[in-house]
């Protein structure tokens, strides 16, 4: 039973595939937003602690 639905009627490759690679664009995507979140916080802080200074 499980064999079967793992196999998906032949089409297993391709399902998978796509399941990987959807799950792959996620991840890479949540890693960006939290990188680029990041390099914008470490922006603010340095802004406003310039601004402090004067």
């Amino acid at each position: 039973m499980l064999s079967d639905f793992l196999h998906m009627g032949g089409y297993a490759g391709y399902v998978w595939s796509s399941f990987g690679l959807t799950a792959a664009v996620l991840l890479l995507n949540l890693a960006g937003a939290r990188r680029q979140f990041k390099q914008r916080l470490a922006f603010v802080r340095q802004r406003a602690a310039a601004e402090d200074q004067t």
